[in-house]
């Protein structure tokens, strides 16, 4: 019963936004585009769709926000007037008691919350979908204090997660078999995928060891700072780690007033992309704004400081090594041998004429390869590709 009016919700907020008329125009059968322009008849559709599309997923609660999000680091499955949107999201809910924070913290480390901390702040500084932070004061074994960051997940999310889960593969199946991308965007697979990051997040050791391999791979490098793990407090429901201060990387002009190099910024997040990706097949894969900061700290002034690491990417040598090559024959105009990777690697059918996605990777990219770097925008080379991408049925990778 519980399911069945969770549904109705759904539906409701979905015909309320006007997202029946965005999603059913992209059907492939021409009756269920007609129905679109029916349905939409007498209804203040002026609001952009990516608009509604945002209100509606805030609106339906943190699972479907935190998807919302994952879906808007996807261009190559989101236009970008709705991926621009969708970056608004913020993962923001109310928290829950504090009370039922202490009592979580308690239970996992079986003796009362003053034996664990020697302060600890009961009024949250964060709260999101899966869990909240609380900072405090440790003191650790050795009776040194340690400022901390005590993340606890939120009591119950289970049951929430499966429900609205079961409802999103429902519909996806439906996009698939309706859709006439539905093959290419693989959206049942494309949930699947979220399903396994959101089971993992209710880990927080799991998190905890993702932050401590992403620590270790970045000694050296001495451009991000992640934070310490604290393994002696550690539970899969909490999760004690390095206190972290910064300035969230939305916030250019402040951090401009700061007087943080925004040029050289840029150049060490894709320093630090290219590094975890092609040399540690390893990679924060949640890096909306709520997790980057950047430091102002003396000692570590202008430097990366990553945050939650409940979801990471991995690749194995064969993926570094096709996307290095494709890489590598992106600069050096080496179209043909583009689309001979995109053959040999399944993503396109087999069928493919090679001369002519060839063509169709040259039109796009010859026009910025002359412009000064400065002018290039990345976005738009990548979303006229996907683009391209839909004419000769690319399979998008979930």
């Amino acid at each position: 019963m519980k399911r069945f009016f969770r549904g109705a919700t759904i539906v409701w907020v979905v015909l309320r936004y006007g997202l029946d008329e965005l999603v059913l125009t992209s059907f492939q059968k021409p009756w269920l585009r007609l129905l679109a322009r029916i349905v939409s008849v007498g209804r203040d559709l002026r609001a952009p769709r990516g608009v509604r599309l945002r209100e509606a997923l805030e609106r339906l609660g943190p699972i479907f926000v935190k998807f919302g999000q994952v879906l808007s680091t996807r261009r190559d499955l989101m236009p970008p007037d709705i991926a621009d949107e969708l970056a608004h999201l913020q993962d923001r809910v109310p928290p829950f008691d504090s009370v039922v924070a202490v009592a979580t913290i308690e239970r996992a480390f079986r003796r009362p919350l003053a034996e664990v901390f020697e302060s600890f702040e009961r009024v949250p500084v964060a709260s999101a979908s899966i869990a909240q932070v609380h900072f405090a004061t440790l003191r650790d074994r050795h009776g040194a204090l340690h400022q901390v960051a005590v993340k606890v997940l939120r009591p119950g999310m289970l049951p929430v997660i499966e429900k609205d889960l079961s409802l999103m593969r429902m519909m996806a199946g439906w996009v698939e078999s309706l859709s006439a991308d539905g093959k290419r965007l693989k959206p049942r697979e494309v949930v699947a995928e979220f399903d396994n990051y959101l089971h993992d997040e209710l880990d927080l050791v799991r998190e905890a060891a993702n932050a401590a391999q992403l620590r270790r791979n970045m000694e050296g490098l001495n451009l991000v700072e992640v934070p310490i793990i604290h393994w002696d407090f550690c539970h899969p429901e909490v999760m004690v780690m390095e206190r972290m201060n910064g300035v969230p990387i939305s916030q250019v002009q402040r951090l401009r007033d700061a007087g943080v190099d925004i040029p050289k910024l840029a150049r060490d997040g894709v320093t630090i992309f290219f590094t975890q990706v092609f040399r540690d097949g390893f990679f924060h894969a949640d890096m909306h704004p709520g997790n980057i900061q950047v430091s102002l700290d003396p000692a570590t002034f202008g430097r990366y400081i990553s945050l939650d690491f409940g979801i990471v990417g991995t690749l194995t040598e064969s993926d570094k090594e096709y996307l290095a090559q494709n890489f590598a024959a992106f600069f050096r105009r080496d179209y043909k041998r583009v689309a001979e990777l995109h053959i040999e690697s399944g993503w396109v059918p087999p069928g493919t004429r090679i001369n002519e996605l060839e063509g169709a990777i040259r039109t796009v990219c010859e026009p910025y390869f002359d412009r000064p770097l400065k002018e290039i925008s990345l976005g738009m080379v990548l979303m006229r590709l996907f683009q391209t991408s839909r004419r000769f049925n690319v399979e998008i990778q979930p």
